[in-house]
């Protein structure tokens, strides 16, 4: 079987994760990339629960920044690399600088980097992001900052990927497949 590039969108408890899961369960050795921080007590509970569903076996890598730098070294030992999430990577990174005071980082040119190590590796790579395009528009210029990185990084990956599956409310529906009349390509 060959390596694939599969990008999950979705919404808040849109199933996202459950269904990347499912999908990594094809991989023999799996590593799974988390982002996510604790910065509370609920959060950390999420973090928990996440870890809980996972099999035993799977590897797991925590990184919420450098996820290139991290990566690289591992990528090679693995058969699939499981993702979760951009959504938390692009918010880790764009609070990190604003904690800072720094300008905003180019989020897109690290997006480029996790994609060029993807396309150098053998592993296939399951990818979770929310869907941020569906909402409404932001109130405060962090947050619009936010839905723009994420947007932008989403395509990037969507336009790579061999699949792209959006969730809806537990559903998987491969959007990448359909052309724009909605007959499949």
């Amino acid at each position: 079987m060959s390596k694939r590039l599969t990008l999950v969108l979705g919404g808040v408890r849109a199933g996202k994760s459950r269904y990347a899961q499912t999908l990594a369960q094809t991989g023999r050795r799996v590593l799974v990339v988390a982002t996510a921080e604790a910065g509370d007590q609920e959060m950390a509970a999420r973090i928990q629960a996440h870890r809980a569903e996972r099999p035993a076996d799977w590897d797991t890598l925590e990184e919420p920044l450098a996820l290139a730098t991290a990566l690289a070294p591992r990528v090679p030992d693995y058969d699939t690399v499981l993702l979760d999430c951009l959504t938390l990577w692009v918010s880790n990174l764009l609070l990190r600088r604003a904690d800072a005071g720094r300008a905003t980082p180019d989020i897109a040119a690290e997006a480029d980097g996790l994609l060029r190590l993807y396309e150098q590796g053998n592993a296939s790579w399951i990818v979770v992001s929310n869907e941020v395009g569906l909402g409404v528009m932001p109130a405060n210029e962090l947050a619009r900052t936010y839905a723009d990185e994420l947007g932008r990084v989403n395509q990037i990956f969507a336009a790579a990927a061999d699949d792209v599956i959006l969730m809806v409310a537990g559903v998987p529906v491969n959007i990448k497949g359909l052309s724009g009349d909605g007959k499949r390509r």
